[in-house]
């Protein structure tokens, strides 16, 4: 039995990618035989680096793209890349994290079983009745801070124009069984969908683990550490304008590490834009670790670098707005490191718990409070580290395994 396995880019260390090949790794589990469908040519040599998991040795269909520019265009593509696929495959279940498959819908219904998993409901972006909400475009920080400038917004703009064209209507119609990422993301669906999701955390790489020995707070630095592709919406800039100069002011000897992925040229543009804002405040700045400095921008850094890093801080930020999951911070977690989160989106709802498992802040100013608290004290450092662990655990990849396992056997 073949199953199908569709995203438009498997060629990045994210989220998408991440949970697309563990659901890979269930369906092997489930007797499938796995096939990765792609609109660009796949590369997932780096995998086992990434996530510790293997997926080389599972056919691939693409359409033979190769991303210059335009990615987020591609996902239009999705509907050419299953059809292709399914003519060379006979398959029985298609999993895929795309909703660009409307051409094919169908095709899907005559011939298999269709699991969606929605990392956040598109059309919320471009419906009308959805102003207001904060998640339509130009109110949500999270798309405002990517796309809000020309020419990006232009290019946004486009894409949503032609979207309709591709979009499936809706996926409860479609599919036979529909996720989603987050507590947050699921009653976001609900209302554009009138039916709610079953909620799927994505599951921590097989290569994190639990840290089962954690550093004590009093040999540990006062540093803050971030973790993330160098993107506008990881808000780097706003942690280094406007964060980290008062924290400076409140507890004196504070370091700020960041780390991120700089694999496309929007990337690069935003590091380098970190590094000339970085070096434009009165603070001493390095790109490589070794080097006294007070902030830290470090590119492409191999994760026992970074784990390293961790286990000699205080504490984990996260300052994206709208985040739907945060892969970062639960890979942070895992580490029993207190994590400090935005007020909002999966991140708050799922891995925060609402203040349950970490703390979270809306403004500049909660954001220094709460780091001051927790590099400060260390009893709450403690309290929060171990809230950490405990969230942790039920995000392992064995949990993830056996959830989903049991949630597609339904629909068999």
């Amino acid at each position: 039995m073949y199953a199908l396995i569709v995203h438009h880019y498997w060629n990045r260390a994210g989220g998408g990618q991440l949970v697309c090949a563990s659901v890979s790794k269930v369906l092997e589990f489930m007797g499938f035989d796995p096939v990765l469908v792609s609109t660009v040519r796949i590369d997932v040599s780096r995998y086992p680096e990434w996530f510790g998991i293997d997926l080389s040795r599972y056919p691939r269909v693409d359409l033979g793209f190769e991303l210059k520019a335009f990615g987020i265009y591609l996902r239009l593509l999705v509907g050419s890349a299953i059809k292709k696929a399914l003519k060379r495959y006979s398959a029985d279940l298609v999993f895929t994290d795309e909703c660009t498959y409307k051409r094919v819908v169908d095709l899907l219904k005559k011939k298999v079983k269709l699991v969606e998993y929605i990392h956040f409901p598109v059309e919320a972006s471009f419906r009308e009745e959805f102003r207001g909400t904060g998640v339509y475009y130009g109110e949500d920080p999270y798309v405002l801070e990517r796309y809000g400038r020309f020419p990006m917004n232009i290019y946004y703009k486009m894409y949503l124009k032609l979207l309709p064209f591709f979009l499936r209507d809706n996926p409860f119609n479609d599919a036979s069984l529909v996720f989603t990422n987050s507590k947050w993301t699921a009653e976001l669906s609900k209302i554009v969908y009138g039916e709610k999701p079953e909620v799927l955390n994505p599951p921590l790489p097989p290569r994190t683990g639990l840290v089962e020995n954690i550093v004590p707070f009093d040999v540990r630095d006062n540093a803050v550490v971030m973790v993330g592709r160098f993107s506008e919406e990881k808000r780097y800039h706003w942690v280094i304008k406007d964060v980290f100069p008062k924290l400076r002011k409140v507890l004196g000897d504070v370091k700020l590490f960041i780390f991120g992925a700089t694999g496309t040229r929007t990337a690069r543009m935003y590091f380098s834009k970190l590094i000339d804002i970085a070096r434009s405040t009165e603070f001493k700045v390095s790109t490589i670790l070794g080097i006294d400095a007070d902030i830290y921008l470090v590119e492409n850094a191999p994760r026992d670098t970074i784990n390293m890093v961790m286990d000699k801080a205080k504490t984990f930020l996260h300052a994206t707005i709208n985040e739907h999951w945060g892969i970062a911070v639960a890979e942070a977690m895992a580490r029993g490191l207190p994590v400090i989160v935005h007020r909002s989106g999966g991140t708050w709802s799922d891995l925060a718990g609402e203040g349950v498992y970490s703390l979270g802040y809306t403004t500049d100013d909660e954001a220094v409070e709460m780091i001051s608290k927790v590099l400060s004290d260390s009893s709450t450092w403690r309290y929060y580290s171990t809230k950490s662990i405990e969230r942790a655990k039920d995000l392992t990849f064995d949990k993830f395994v056996e959830k989903t396992s049991q949630l597609i056997k339904k629909i068999l």
